[in-house]
């Protein structure tokens, strides 16, 4: 469900000069309520909402729900008082990522190979090589959303544009059920009539910091050069993508096979918490399931992050990159602990026997959910680990025997968790 602003002036005819517009972006309508009307028809027409229980948020809501001000991310219990003949269905993922692969795969893929999957419910298409068995980009279009609609009863709206950038703004604003095509030419004054929160990327804190230079548009955004932009960003790679984007420009390449980015777990409380010991318990728990999810997928992981949404659903993030990737809750929740008790202003308490300290000690904000997720993740088997003797130490059942003194097969045991890469232990 795109939060993204809309402008009613650029659902239009931009022209119909296809040349170079290879770039597809398919975006599902409204995508987990409408698999919920597509396999209960007698829902048609009605608000649907999926998210129940007075902690959740709204993960969707069909059209009807909208012009109640029912929002994505919005508190559940919100959403029942703007629109109490709501109907509220619980999340089914399963059921929607099965939707969403037969979708891709029965449908996109008979196009073209060249597809980046982004989420559940959209993607991107190079189409360029099936143009030869096809007229047009638009015919594709055309041809998707008849079909998507006619086998599943859903929906979907589709931009076409030379890039990613643009392809994926013309379906937002395609929304919903349609199709919109921005020729090479008029890319830049597509671009240039949004506001900034309309490009990819810019959130509410890159938004405030451009507004404080008086940036207020795309089109304002435009007018500065890449070294201004890069004295207001401080940060090159995002000061070039901003002046590109200002003039309808990306440099992204469609990413066939996407990598795993990131592993993580989170939860929300049943009731908002001010006190550490349940934060703690839960990064934990979160900590042991990543672990096993890194270990599961051969990952090793060198960046911690710790997540925390308040009472208010605002939140807030902390990482730390370690030297040695590791794969292990033992590594992984130290640091976690830690990162909590820095976003609390608790770093006075860094190890367990200050347990009784954190009881009584309230934390200077109610907690509504906590996570732990981990990225800059690469291949186990290909990522040599230097290990040392603290490994032997600190390992626990597994290395117990090896803590009084037989390094040859503590050093045996460290090869053998670690695959064949070469280890070096320092005496």
């Amino acid at each position: 469900m795109s939060t993204s602003p809309r402008l009613a002036a650029a659902k239009r005819d931009w022209g119909h000069d296809e040349s170079g517009c290879t770039i597809l972006h398919i975006d599902m309508d409204a995508f987990y309520a409408s698999c919920e009307v597509a396999r209960h028809p007698e829902l048609r027409g009605k608000p649907v909402i999926i998210g129940t229980g007075s902690r959740s948020v709204v993960s969707a809501a069909s059209y009807e729900a909208r012009p109640f001000g029912v929002n994505s991310a919005m508190p559940v219990s919100r959403a029942r008082r703007l629109c109490p003949q709501g109907i509220f269905l619980p999340v089914d993922m399963h059921y929607y990522r099965h939707m969403s692969r037969r979708i891709f795969d029965e449908v996109c893929s008979q196009i073209t190979d060249r597809i980046e999957r982004v989420s559940v419910d959209e993607e991107y298409m190079d189409v360029g090589p099936a143009l030869r068995r096809w007229k047009s980009p638009s015919a594709i279009a055309r041809w998707i959303r008849t079909t998507v609609q006619e086998r599943f009863s859903l929906t979907c709206s589709v931009g076409i544009a030379s890039n990613k950038l643009i392809a994926k703004m013309a379906s937002t604003n395609a929304k919903p059920n349609g199709m919109l095509l921005i020729p090479v030419n008029r890319q830049a004054e597509f671009v240039q009539m949004m506001p900034l929160r309309a490009v990819p990327g810019i959130g509410p804190s890159l938004e405030k910091k451009l507004n404080s230079w008086g940036i207020n548009s795309v089109e304002a955004l435009s007018r500065h050069s890449e070294t201004e932009l890069l004295n207001m960003v401080t940060s090159p790679g995002l000061a070039h993508t901003l002046f590109l984007a200002a003039r309808g420009q990306d440099e992204r390449q469609i990413v066939l096979h996407a990598p795993e980015k990131s592993i993580g777990a989170e939860r929300t409380f049943s009731q908002d918490t001010n006190s550490a010991l349940p934060v703690l318990a839960l990064l934990r728990r979160c900590s042991d399931e990543v672990a096993s999810s890194l270990r599961s997928h051969h990952l090793l992981a060198r960046t911690i992050t710790v997540k925390l949404r308040f009472d208010d659903l605002s939140y807030r993030t902390k990482a730390q990159t370690i030297e040695r990737p590791c794969d292990t809750a033992q590594v992984i929740y130290p640091i976690a602990r830690s990162l909590f008790q820095a976003m609390m202003g608790m770093d006075d308490m860094k190890d367990e026997q200050s347990s009784h300290a954190l009881q009584s000690r309230p934390l200077p904000r109610s907690i509504r959910l906590a996570g732990v997720s981990t990225s800059g993740l690469t291949q186990a088997k290909s990522t040599a680990i230097q290990a040392t003797i603290d490994d032997m130490l600190n390992e626990p059942a597994q290395l117990q025997r090896e803590k009084h003194g037989d390094t040859e097969r503590a050093v045996d045991s460290i090869r053998q968790r670690y695959g064949k890469q070469s280890i070096h232990i320092g005496l």
